[in-house]
């Protein structure tokens, strides 16, 4: 009998609904907060980045597009930051893609069982490898060896590409293999029926039905190492001028900023063009945000057809 009561209790509508509004309001109290939390990130480093130009004078044209970097006489060129910065994201991704699809192949198409013993852990350990401990590393061992090989001193684009591309491969990784685990067996056994082999499936039609999935990895991918600060700080050589090759020492916007956000005092105009690189690496990572929803609707409306 007292079950009975009790189930009664909790199975009344009453009691539902004051449930299901408790469980609604909590939820709501928590995006809400999440949406609180970016937008203050975003007005604060937007207020912070345009006092450059709105108060301190700052010509944003001269900031984009200038060559010279000395904050001390007030010259305030950020192009080669930014340009060091799409050179080595760009770079670290062309090398990823190949090795992350054949990765992800491997993994799921030709050899599920060994990619899942064998492959897989060993991603997840680059996964949570430490930043700074990837700086060492190419500080030991990349930096040398661009040295000993192409000369120079071995700091530069070139030590930056190695760095990153080990960092963003499991990423990419394991998103293409999410993309080829999508897609749908039928696909498969319908071209094999054709005729296909087990190769003409996967290029023609196991990978050209992904390929959506797999863009948005190389852009996420993108996204993490155009703001990796701490391991391409420490083999780039953080020289702020225009790359004239890989392997001379260059910088990019997170290693500028990390060098120089504690060297100087809050509402300067040297502080605030540093908010203002701040600013356009945010700018930037919401278009590498946008371009990745872009793909993921184009994807779903393809498998919608």
């Amino acid at each position: 009998m007292k079950n009975e009561k009790l189930a009664k209790e909790l199975l009344s509508p009453s009691k539902n609904s004051r449930l299901e509004k408790f469980g609604k309001s909590i939820t709501f109290l928590c995006l809400a907060l999440i949406v609180f939390i970016v937008a203050m990130i975003l007005l604060f480093v937007a207020q912070r980045g345009l006092s450059t130009f709105f108060v301190n004078g700052v010509n944003i044209f001269e900031f984009l597009f200038g060559t010279v970097w000395k904050p001390a006489i007030k010259s305030f060129g950020a192009f080669p930051m930014i340009a060091g910065s799409f050179i080595v994201t760009i770079l670290s991704a062309l090398i990823a893609t190949p090795f992350a699809i054949g990765a992800a192949v491997f993994m799921t198409e030709v050899s599920p069982k060994y990619g899942a013993k064998i492959l897989q852990p060993v991603i997840e350990l680059l996964v949570g490898i430490p930043s700074v401990v990837y700086g060492f590393i190419g500080l030991q061992v990349v930096v040398p060896f661009v040295r000993s090989i192409f000369g120079g001193t071995g700091f530069g684009i070139l030590s930056g590409v190695f760095v990153l591309f080990v960092m963003i491969l499991p990423t990419v990784t394991f998103m293409t293999v999410d993309s080829l685990k999508a897609v749908p067996r039928h696909y498969r056994e319908a071209s094999l029926a054709m005729g296909a082999t087990r190769w003409q499936t996967i290029w023609r039609v196991t990978l050209h039905a992904a390929k959506s999935g797999i863009f948005t990895a190389v852009v996420f991918g993108m996204a993490r190492a155009f703001g990796e600060a701490l391991a391409i700080q420490m083999v780039v050589g953080n020289s702020a001028v225009v790359p004239t090759s890989l392997t001379t020492p260059a910088a990019t916007l997170t290693s500028v900023l990390t060098m120089g956000i504690g060297n100087t005092v809050m509402g300067t105009v040297q502080n605030n063009v540093l908010w203002s690189l701040a600013l356009v690496l945010l700018l930037m990572s919401l278009v590498f945000n946008l371009i990745m929803k872009f793909i993921t609707r184009e994807r779903k409306r393809n498998y919608a057809r």
